[in-house]
This record gives C-alpha cells, structure tokens and sequence, in this order.
C-alpha cells in the first residue's frame, strides 16, 4: 500500500525538456514522474523514457509510463499507467510479471473507481478536478468536490489529477486530498525545479499540525 506522497508530475511537451524536467524532478525528491507522449512515435517515446530512466534510476523518483506496458518494459520503468481503454491491468500484470512494479489506472466518476477496486491497481488516478487542456478529447469535468469525494471513499491510494497548480493547490488538500498530479504547473514553466518547489511548500504547509 502506498503511503501519502504528495506530488506525482506528468511530463507532456514540457517547455524546459524532458531531461531538464526530469532532473528537476530527482533534485527536489519528486516520488512520482510520468512520461506521457500521446501521439508520439513508440520509437521516441521509448528513448525519451530511456533517457529519463537514467536520470531517475537510483534516486526516490519513481519513473511511470503512460499507457504502454511494452515501453514501460523496455526501459525497466518503475511502472505503467493505464487509461480505462488502455490493456486492462491484469493482462498488462501478465505481459510485465516483474516484482515490485507498479501499474496504475485513471477514473472519472464513481462507478469507474468502483470497478477499479475489483482490478487491484496499485493506486488510481481521480479527475479531472478543473478543465484542463492537456487532452486533445478531455475527460468530463468532475469539479473538486466530487472528486474529493471519490478520493475519500476510495480504499485504494488516489491521485487526484486536473488543472492543479500552485494557486488552488491548498484548496485540493483543505478537501482531504493527500496526493495531486500536475502537468502545466511544472510543463509550461521554463524553470521546473522551482516550479516542483513550489508546489511541495504548499503540499508540506498543508501537512503541518
């Protein structure tokens, strides 16, 4: 079981560049790191995540792919991330039988986090919190109350995901939410590292007694 971590960056076109973030994302203790390349050729998208798997190897980051088990594979990741029309997790358990890896599942509503708790994934991601432009065909909104809601009742570690930054990041925590994903706070800033300082400062404030 995953105990609360706080941050998890997804990396998607970011303005600094993969590696630059990705160290960033080492040099301030990121636990979770995503590369997330939709669109992308396969063969680019695994020698992205080669390059970043030796930037994270042997440090606290976890390094997780998107969507493709077989990439995450390849470049010995520390997990996968699937989409509910990705290859359903037990099949992707199968295809990557590694101990200790971690394979995670995106929902959207209520019932789709219900059904994740019969799939085992190691943790969920709940969202989207506040429209965001990041997917070309954007999931429904589920706004910060509900999603907070789902996070709560939800046995499994969630990761709620959406339009978080540093401005309504306290909000999402004050909703009893331990562990947020970003995307633009850290992609569509040129200096990541203090963007990623940023936003864990408001996640430990929070976190204070």
């Amino acid at each position: 079981m995953l105990e609360p971590f706080g941050l998890y960056v997804i990396l998607t076109n970011p303005v600094a560049g993969y590696e630059r973030c990705a160290e960033a994302a080492v040099a301030e203790g990121v636990p979770f790191l995503q590369l997330r390349m939709k669109g992308s050729p396969p063969g680019e998208v695994l020698a992205t995540a080669r390059r970043l798997r030796s930037i994270t190897r042997g440090s606290a980051t976890r390094l997780i792919v998107n969507d493709d088990v077989d990439i995450a594979a390849a470049c010995d990741a520390d997990g996968v991330h699937l989409g509910q029309d990705d290859l359903p997790i037990i099949q992707a358990r199968h295809r990557w039988p590694v101990p200790g890896k971690l394979f995670g599942l995106s929902t959207h509503s209520e019932a789709q986090e219900l059904a994740a708790r019969e799939r085992s994934p190691d943790y969920v991601g709940v969202g989207p919190l506040f429209p965001t432009p990041t997917k070309a065909r954007p999931d429904p909104l589920l706004g910060l109350d509900r999603a907070a809601a789902i996070v709560r009742a939800s046995p499994l570690p969630a990761v709620a995901i959406g339009g978080i930054d540093a401005a309504n990041l306290a909000s999402v925590l004050a909703r009893g939410i331990s562990n947020v994903a970003v995307v633009r706070a850290v992609c569509a800033r040129d200096d990541p590292r203090s963007a990623i300082a940023e936003l864990r400062a408001v996640w430990r404030a929070a976190r204070r007694p």
